[in-house]
């Protein structure tokens, strides 16, 4: 078994109401088709159909304030209660006092010590290796995650190889940034690309932050643009994926995108949609978001 954890950022479970929530606005065959038809929204936060469970979890984690991204990805990625291991809601990086968390109870570190292979699927351009060379502890949890265990970065040679996803799905900005034989694709295909990995690699993480990003400019057609462009990303994820062998978790670190009403982050629990032959060991292992990083070492172990 291997196993595909996809994180999005700012994605909360919200009312059913198309003029607030773009989720529920949105055309998003892909999900519908996973979860039997129907989007999530608070009228159908936990549903479970053939081919994938839906379940809310908990993002406040027992600390008030409005979740942040440094703390709820600390909590997703090393399976501490972040937030309540420093007093407060934090972000959008991770204080220095969870550096060390980080650095011991991650992830991609423990995937590596049961002697699996574990890849970030995300790529990055020169301009990002150059901003880490130069000593920045501004960085996001994911990225600060995967260095501290060794895990390389991708780069755009990783890219061009089909061998990584570019965070925006089409990889439109690449040549902009000084890569102008790195050609655009359709999200679909960037779904078959991170599929591909799965067949190499026994934990793989990709993360979209496109959602949290629209969620703080408020602006609904663009939100709808981001999370259809992620809806034809995972139809070919799904299409493409072996479904006997690869367990596929995507989950959220707090809301934001699905009330638009609000600049601001909010305090709904966010969407854990699972799918693959662990679906039925982890129904109901994951009520929060320290639970994610156990339930992907009790699969691959």
């Amino acid at each position: 078994m291997n196993v595909l954890l996809i994180f999005l950022d700012g994605v909360g479970i919200g009312t059913k109401d198309p003029e607030r929530n773009p989720i529920v606005r949105a055309e998003l065959p892909a999900l519908r088709s996973l979860l039997g038809g129907a989007v999530f929204h608070r009228g159908s936060a936990r549903r479970s159909s053939n081919l994938a469970e839906l379940s809310p979890v908990n993002a406040t984690l027992g600390v008030g304030g409005l979740p942040q991204s440094g703390t709820g990805q600390a909590a997703i990625f090393t399976g501490v209660n972040a937030p309540k291991r420093i007093g407060r809601h934090f972000g959008p990086y991770p204080t220095s006092e969870l550096r060390p968390v980080i650095e011991e109870f991650n992830v991609f570190r423990r995937v590596l010590e049961l002697g699996k292979k574990a890849v970030f699927a995300n790529t990055f351009p020169r301009q990002f290796f150059e901003y880490t060379k130069s000593g920045t502890r501004r960085l996001t949890v994911t990225s600060m995650a995967a260095m501290m265990a060794g895990v390389p970065l991708l780069d755009a040679e990783a890219l061009k190889r089909n061998e990584g996803v570019s965070a925006d799905l089409t990889r439109e900005r690449w040549p902009e940034l000084g890569y102008p034989d790195i050609a655009t694709v359709t999200p679909a295909v960037s779904g078959s690309h991170l599929a591909d990995l799965c067949r190499r690699h026994d934990f793989v993480l990709f993360e979209y932050w496109l959602t949290d990003h629209a969620g703080h400019k408020q602006d609904m057609p663009w939100a709808v643009d981001v999370l259809e462009r992620f809806d034809a990303f995972l139809g070919g994820v799904v299409d493409s994926i072996d479904h006997s062998k690869s367990t596929i978790l995507i989950i959220s670190d707090h809301g934001n995108i699905e009330d638009l009403s609000t600049k601001t982050h909010t305090r709904n629990p966010v969407p854990l949609v699972v799918t693959g032959p662990g679906r039925s060991r982890l129904e109901k292992r994951i009520t929060n978001l320290t639970h994610i990083t156990p339930a992907v070492l009790a699969l691959l172990s």
